[in-house]
């Protein structure tokens, strides 16, 4: 094992005891959690268990410049949330594991947790353990979420049939154009640019957006329980590569009208002030954390109308095709292969 770095402004064992007394609660099937060597659940032979996790490193996934410890705790918690929300499951407990560096203290880190917390609490999500080690330079912060569902009852990628309709939840682009934002902020304070001509509630909105994403929980549960779609998966990465992997998952193409993407006023703006197409924005922005799913041309009554009675938005953008036809974007009869835009690591 290496060996842990040492950081002056912080006590391993203090910091665990203080995370267990703050964040540590009772919850139904949690027989232990914080303390020991590993927490203990007591399962059902009636459930299926899903298990997602995500590592979230400084300079990549967030910018401690323009991000305070609230704000990453809280996407953190949302991006692992928002694949339980694809499964159809009801998350339920949380693991924890970061690497933090000198420069930070118990303060911040608390401050983290209380964001992770403040988004896991909206779905009864129970922290049950994890871990903390020293980093040379950068934090990172690494998550566990577990969830269930009824057994044989989950959303998976695979199910998409030709003929099927795809839907997205909410609005496209608004995280990515919210990190633009962000991004012209910095660039006109250093280099004393202007900053792009964005109405402040608009820009509100578009960083808020980034900052705190929902997940879309209720929504994938709705899907699931009243057995509406065939295939979902969560929009982290973007449309254009999110959609691609819907379709390998599921052996077939796809065509989706652009003229159909659900945006936002705010992301309109921001593409017209800066000059791009707002569905640029809505096919490449990745961190949407919307829900992708498709269902049967036989159920777009009863999904428009149960998604009106419970509040959720949700828009038609597209039919699945055969595997031959590819993912292709068409406009006013008009079409042209989608180009994979999304974001990739690595690359």
């Amino acid at each position: 094992m290496a060996r842990r770095q040492a950081n002056s402004s912080l006590h391993e064992f203090a910091l665990i005891r203080g995370l267990q007394q703050r964040f540590g609660r009772r919850a139904p099937g949690l027989i232990t959690s914080i303390g020991d060597d590993a927490a203990v659940i007591a399962t059902s032979a009636a459930a299926w268990w899903h298990v997602t996790t995500d590592v979230l490193a400084e300079g990549i996934h967030f910018d401690m410049t323009s991000a305070g410890p609230e704000s990453i705790g809280y996407r953190a918690a949302m991006a692992n949330l928002s694949d339980i929300a694809a499964m159809g499951a009801t998350p339920r407990f949380l693991l924890v594991s970061l690497a933090i560096p000198k420069k930070l203290n118990q303060s911040y880190i608390y401050k983290v947790y209380e964001g992770l917390m403040k988004a896991c609490r909206r779905h009864d999500t129970t922290l049950i353990g994890g871990d903390t080690s020293a980093s040379r330079n950068s934090l990172f912060v690494n998550i566990i979420l577990i969830g269930s569902t009824m057994r044989r009852r989950a959303l998976f990628r695979h199910g998409a049939k030709v003929g099927d309709q795809i839907y997205v939840s909410g609005t496209l682009g608004d995280s990515h154009a919210g990190l633009r934002l962000l991004a012209s902020q910095r660039t006109a304070r250093s280099s004393r640019k202007k900053k792009i001509l964005v109405s402040p509630s608009h820009r509100r909105f578009l960083i808020d957006r980034h900052f705190h994403p929902t997940a879309r929980v209720a929504e994938g549960q709705w899907l699931n329980h009243e057995r509406l779609a065939s295939a979902a998966m969560d929009l982290s990465d973007g449309l254009s590569g999110d959609l691609r992997h819907l379709c390998e998952s599921s052996r077939v193409g796809a065509a989706v009208e652009i003229d159909h993407l659900p945006i936002s006023e705010a992301c309109r703006a921001y593409a017209q002030a800066v000059g791009v197409s707002p569905s640029q924005l809505a096919l490449t922005g990745g961190e949407d954390y919307e829900l992708l799913f498709t269902a049967s041309p036989s159920k777009h009554r009863k999904i428009a109308q149960q998604a009106r009675a419970r509040g959720y938005h949700v828009t038609c953008i597209g039919t699945i095709r055969p595997k031959r036809f590819g993912i292709r974007l068409s406009s006013q009869g008009r079409t042209l292969p989608l180009p994979n835009t999304s974001y990739e690591h690595f690359q």
